[in-house]
């Protein structure tokens, strides 16, 4: 079949399970897409060995009669998640050429689940950035103009599903990097509530923050992998939920009649472009349409999360880049003096501008005399944040805003001011202090024909709620199913 990439990670699946197509037929055909696609920078690693042969170990488990929906459905995975056959870099020179010993925790479920994987994607430096400008080895380009970047940090994932390079993705969001970069290219992503998915073999930017979650085209397809990638690792990873994994699937098609869609009043201020507003203006009367009510409500420390976030991220970043020393693994500078100074060069060597700026920011607020006056009333407006949304949810069932203020800006344009950047979260950031689930849908097109993301969040565990209200948007909307020129 010449058209596999158009397909659906549930589509794929119903044609593996009645084997009109084989899994290594499946992982040909997406490695040749990788190879006739490779300026779009998505991809870091791949190794057509290790591919086809998970491929064929699929084939006869099928053969066997094994019937599980991910089993020889081929994925990719944001190259910060450590596999034991492909190198991890975390996009930075600092790991360059490395090699686990072992998979991380997602990574080890999806390929129990038998998805098999296509190679390692590109990303912001240790997940740093909104725009995949950042990664060492050079910039992803957005498959709906080459020309503008297609969000961060895990912008490889996204592209790479865009483009229908793989069906579907693993990302990380720390700040909105599973939402943001999913919106930028017309896909669907989600975020599950913090620790529900192992951060084991994560590598680390902010522990209380980072997420892990799928990216795909339809809110379907992340419910399926969602349903394989959660669950808790007690002896592994101490933030993990002692929470048994659930079929997320199972509520895709309850209706919505009666739905409370909560809209943040703070999330469609002046700052919001018109053209974003117009489309999700449109999305909500679609939401409207299908038997849901819309209510105003308020979030109203929407713009101390920016603050906030970019005084407790780098703070733990701060903490876990300590260990990137030049000692025990990854970069070590080839000349220096001493102990200190191989520190001193290895670092600045190994890291790129914006983890060395973040690395300082962090420091600096964990710091005597600053730790107080800094990081700790971060923390207190944090927790504050977290109880404005459950004063939210007494109003409603979920809330729709949306993704970032803009469509995806051109590639260089935010080079010089890091702070744009940063702006640009202002919409994710609320939802990743309080460590609540949270998806993009697609949900039109605004500037130049740049998709634009709808922002649903939910309640701690709703991530099934947010699933249904997603694939009920999608059953009545098309905007999931386009894909770039020229893809």
């Amino acid at each position: 079949m010449t058209d596999l990439h158009h397909l659906t990670v549930a589509e794929l699946s119903a044609k593996l399970r009645a084997r009109e197509i084989s899994a290594t037929e499946a992982a040909r055909h997406f490695l040749a897409r990788a190879k006739q696609h490779e300026s779009l920078g998505a991809f870091l690693a791949v190794d057509e060995a290790v591919t086809l042969a998970q491929a064929r170990a699929a084939d006869e488990r099928i053969a066997r009669g094994d019937a599980a929906p991910l089993l020889g459905v081929p994925i990719a995975h944001k190259d910060i998640f450590v596999t034991k056959d492909f190198p991890t870099t975390a996009g930075s020179k600092m790991l360059a050429g490395y090699r686990s010993p072992f998979d991380a925790t997602v990574v080890a479920k999806l390929a129990d689940a038998g998805c098999v994987t296509l190679g390692k994607l590109n990303c912001d430096e240790f997940a740093m950035g909104s725009a995949n400008e950042n990664s060492a080895y050079g910039a992803v380009r957005n498959p709906w103009d080459a020309a503008r970047i297609p969000g961060g940090s895990s912008g490889g994932s996204a592209a790479a599903v865009a483009a229908r390079l793989a069906p579907a993705a693993t990302g990380t969001d720390t700040g909105g990097s599973i939402r943001q970069p999913s919106a930028f290219c017309g896909i669907t992503g989600i975020k599950p509530t913090y620790g529900r998915a192992s951060r084991w073999g994560m590598v680390a930017f902010a522990s209380s923050l980072d997420q892990a979650g799928p990216m795909a085209r339809t809110a379907q397809d992340c419910a399926l992998l969602l349903s394989a990638l959660c669950g808790p690792d007690p002896d592994r990873d101490s933030t993990s939920l002692d929470k048994p994994a659930e079929d997320y699937t199972r509520r895709l098609d309850d209706p919505i009649d009666g739905l409370r869609i909560g809209v943040p009043r703070e999330f469609f201020g002046d700052g919001l472009a018109p053209d974003v507003r117009a489309a999700l203006d449109a999305a909500l009367k679609q939401y409207e349409r299908l038997g849901a009510k819309l209510v105003e409500i308020s979030l109203p420390r929407t713009e101390q999360a920016i603050p906030v976030y970019y005084i407790i991220a780098p703070a733990e970043a701060s903490s876990n880049l300590s260990r990137f020393d030049g000692v025990k693994f990854g970069h070590r500078a080839k000349h220096y003096d001493d102990l200190l100074d191989m520190y001193c060069k290895t670092r600045s060597e190994g890291f790129g501008a914006e983890v060395k700026r973040r690395i300082m920011t962090g420091t600096y607020v964990l710091s005597h005399g600053y730790y107080d006056a800094y990081y700790l009333q971060a923390q207190k407006i944090r927790r504050m944040i977290a109880d404005d949304f459950q004063q939210a949810f007494k109003q409603c069932d979920i809330i729709a805003g949306p993704v970032a203020p803009s469509v995806a800006w051109k590639l260089g344009e935010h080079g010089s001011d890091p702070l744009a950047d940063y702006l640009a979260d202002i919409f994710t950031l609320p939802g990743s202090l309080a460590g609540l689930p949270g998806m993009s849908v697609p949900a039109g097109f605004g500037e130049g024909g740049m998709p634009v993301g709808l922002q649903l969040l939910g309640n701690y565990f709703d991530e099934a709620r947010l699933l249904n209200a997603a694939h009920r948007f999608q059953q009545a909307t098309d905007f999931h199913l386009r894909a770039p020129e020229g893809f």
